[in-house]
């Protein structure tokens, strides 16, 4: 299982941890990812999902995972909620 936010694309980063006497030694920064179970209201079904923390505030922000699968890039999202963001809007076609 990759280190990925399956909704923004937030993904594990490498960097420098710099000392006060400018030593650089390696680090990894990850992601907050947490598993929540989010509920679509158009396909009327709970959908699990490994989000980063900060994607699940965007979530509540935008009102709702519906509200934010139909405002985001398909670029960024997982294939599974990719294709969630297809049948909502398949869903929302035929209404």
């Amino acid at each position: 299982m990759a280190r990925r936010c399956e909704l923004t694309g937030k993904a594990t980063l490498t960097g420098h941890l710099v000392s006060h006497s400018n030593r650089k030694t390696k680090t990894v920064f990850r992601p907050n990812l947490v598993n929540v179970t989010l509920q679509s209201d158009a396909l009327g079904r709970s959908v699990r999902l490994r989000v980063s923390a900060n994607a699940l505030r965007s979530v509540e922000h935008r009102g709702g995972l519906d509200a934010f699968l139909l405002k985001a890039a398909a670029g960024d999202l997982s294939t599974g909620a990719a294709s969630l963001k297809r049948d909502l809007e398949k869903k929302l076609a035929a209404n």
